[in-house]
């Protein structure tokens, strides 16, 4: 950001706090379902200067934390085979499965390395034409653009050996989820300021026309997020249940066209498993019939059975935002960052790493 200082000014942000210890002394429990709004909330301290009314929830926003636990089994599985490259992000090499995480395979000889882009892959394939390259396709609609056009690029080119498995997830159907759970209370939404740089406002409008919930776009700067909390508060103080967009500066209405054009032509949308939340409908994303070729499920032929869950750990309670970290009785203990039980305590993103890393014990 070119200028970063006007969002970290210490003097405006206590006029954002100051007024919102202004707009209204009711309780209110506003979500956040991006990991990267959980992080910067807890880095700049936003939590611990907010009037008592307002409660933050961290949702399933960190789309590592989401994916089924079963998905990294397989992941080992395939980098079990012979002559497979396992490319995956970093994020994903500590989640723990039933049989160990992928750092442990490569530390028992396995060819798993990690990658910024899934274009590395297609210079990994090239560079290995006697291997199979396998990336390990997670994100939300952030990052599914970018396996899309390494997909269009891979097919360009012709290239045989790089496949994808796929566990790309779509934002907005477990927010309406959330909402349809009885046992939540939810007053306003901070929407993903990444997810809507790809998919624009219009697919969060169901919150204010089904549900009479309001939304507000934001960044992540410390400006932002309390800029939006500002807007967001007034909002659900008014009873005015409209979705704004205070991310101007990225988040366009109708999102990002050449994006979208890539997602639609290399995907169809399908039912997907969440960790902790289950199977939701239209909520992931898998290769169309001109793609197919590419899905390493269906290349390896591996009959991918789902299912969910460390034993003890309370990662689905978390991400629906019913519990906190601390009220798990594994949290700091049996499970940190060095050792992590669930999926939850791995990414940066997640919401039991950053309460360990950030969470004073008297807030």
């Amino acid at each position: 950001m070119k200028f970063v200082d006007e969002f970290r000014n210490n003097e405006y942000a206590k006029i954002l706090v100051e007024k919102l210890n202004n707009i209204s002394s009711k309780k209110i429990n506003i979500m956040e379902v991006c990991g990267t709004h959980t992080m910067a909330i807890f880095r700049y301290g936003i939590r611990d200067v907010l009037p008592s009314n307002i409660n933050l929830i961290s949702g399933p926003g960190c789309p590592v934390c989401v994916t089924p636990q079963s998905y990294i089994d397989t992941a080992i599985t395939l980098c079990e085979k012979e002559n497979v490259i396992i490319a995956t992000f970093g994020d994903m090499m500590r989640v723990p499965g039933k049989k160990g995480s992928l750092s442990m395979q490569k530390a028992q000889g396995a060819d798993v390395r990690i990658v910024y882009s899934p274009m590395d892959c297609l210079t990994m394939a090239s560079q290995n034409p006697s291997k199979e390259i396998v990336f390990l396709s997670v994100g939300f609609e952030t990052t599914a653009p970018m396996t899309a056009v390494t997909a269009i690029e891979a097919k360009k080119n012709d290239m045989k050996n790089l496949f994808f498995f796929t566990a790309h997830k779509i934002v907005p159907p477990v927010m309406e989820v959330l909402l349809q759970d009885k046992e939540l209370k939810i007053d306003g939404f901070l929407l993903p300021g990444h997810v809507c740089a790809i998919i624009g406002t219009k697919p969060f409008e169901f919150l204010s026309e089904d549900y009479n919930i309001p939304g507000v776009v934001t960044g992540f700067e410390p400006i932002d997020i309390l800029q939006g909390l500002n807007t967001l508060v007034s909002l659900i103080s008014k009873k005015d249940h409209r979705i704004e967009n205070d991310y101007k500066r990225i988040v366009k209405t109708q999102g990002n066209p050449i994006a979208l054009e890539y997602l639609n032509k290399a995907f169809n949308i399908v039912d997907s498993s969440w960790r902790g939340l289950g199977r939701i409908g239209a909520s992931g994303l898998e290769f169309n019939s001109e793609y197919e070729d590419f899905d390493a499920l269906k290349h390896f032929k591996i009959d991918y059975e789902e299912y969910d869950g460390s034993p003890g750990c309370k990662c689905g309670e978390i991400l629906k935002g019913k519990i906190k970290p601390t009220d798990c009785p594994l949290f700091k203990k049996l499970c940190t960052p060095e050792n992590p039980v669930g999926s939850c305590m791995v990414s940066s993103e997640g919401t039991c790493a950053a309460y360990y890393r950030y969470h004073k014990d008297t807030k």
